[in-house]
């Protein structure tokens, strides 16, 4: 290769490989601005809770809330979690299973910011997941140089999106009770179904609980194109929660096995969590 051609490579390469640094920069310093804005959602605990505000509650969601807050415990609507686990990157045969560690914040219903870091080595991917009022993200990359997702925001993907924080709402008990809008209705002498209404939308979540209130599973019908067709459509989706554990008063999920398919013979648990460190704001 001619030395003039070889310099005019490199330099585009460069220029290239410059850019992407940049757009990676500009991603994370928007996830960062969502977080923030997610974060400041979070006002001062007008109340504590009281057994009184879930007297009237199915025996089921009633036990939850036993099990889930401790009496006196300030009301908080924000939760801020790290974590570890597993991400499954292939199908029930051969999951493929990589290593995964993440921080989030979530104010269920109304958004989240997932920021992983999953693989070792030359195959490690990190970047965000994402949604807070009309928007919602998938922005990954592959050693912060290679785009691997980068979803632009769509209305099914916000629709998608305010699913799972609502799905992930145990994470935030407080965020369950009827003083935020949420209803709750009789399934049978375990588990019962809490209805989110946001932004037009009724999000229906289905808790089953052991006789003590501890959370067993959680199910609800996600808005979603995780099928082969990549085609939008409602399908089970949720998790069974293996381990819980107390933080400032709030018992939580802090090992759950999730994926879509739930409770189908789809189902193939490609996210698996262990939750080291939560806080309430």
């Amino acid at each position: 290769m001619p030395k003039a051609l070889a310099i005019s490579v490199a330099s585009v390469s460069a220029v290239c490989l410059v850019g992407a640094w940049g757009v990676r920069a500009r991603d994370g310093r928007d996830a960062r601005k969502a977080w923030d804005a997610l974060a400041a959602r979070a006002a001062r605990p007008m109340a504590r809770f009281d057994l009184k505000m879930v007297a009237g509650l199915p025996d089921p969601a009633r036990r939850y809330f036993m099990f889930a807050i401790t009496a006196g415990t300030p009301l908080r609507m924000v939760a801020e979690l790290k974590m570890a686990g597993e991400i499954g990157l292939g199908d029930q045969e051969r999951p493929n299973y990589q290593p995964m560690n993440a921080e989030e914040i979530l104010a269920p219903p109304h958004g989240f910011v997932w920021m992983p870091w999953i693989g070792t080595g030359l195959r490690r991917v990190s970047g965000s997941d994402g949604c807070m009022e009309d928007r919602a993200w998938t922005r990954f990359w592959l050693l912060d140089t290679v785009p691997v997702a980068r979803s632009r925001s769509t209305p099914d993907l916000v629709r998608s999106a305010r699913a799972r924080a609502v799905a992930e709402s145990l994470w935030v008990p407080a965020s369950l009770l009827p003083a935020n809008g949420v209803t709750w209705e009789s399934i049978d002498d375990d588990a019962a179904r809490a209805v989110f209404p946001y932004a037009g939308e009724r999000f229906a979540l289905e808790l089953t609980v052991a006789a003590d209130g501890r959370p067993l599973a959680v199910a609800m019908q996600r808005w979603t194109n995780a099928n082969p067709q990549r085609l939008f459509r409602h399908q089970p989706f949720g998790a069974t929660v293996v381990e819980t554990g107390t933080f400032g008063g709030n018992t939580i999920p802090t090992r759950i096995d999730a994926s879509n398919g739930f409770g189908t013979e789809a189902y193939f648990p490609f996210f698996r969590a262990r939750v080291t460190e939560a806080s309430f704001r």
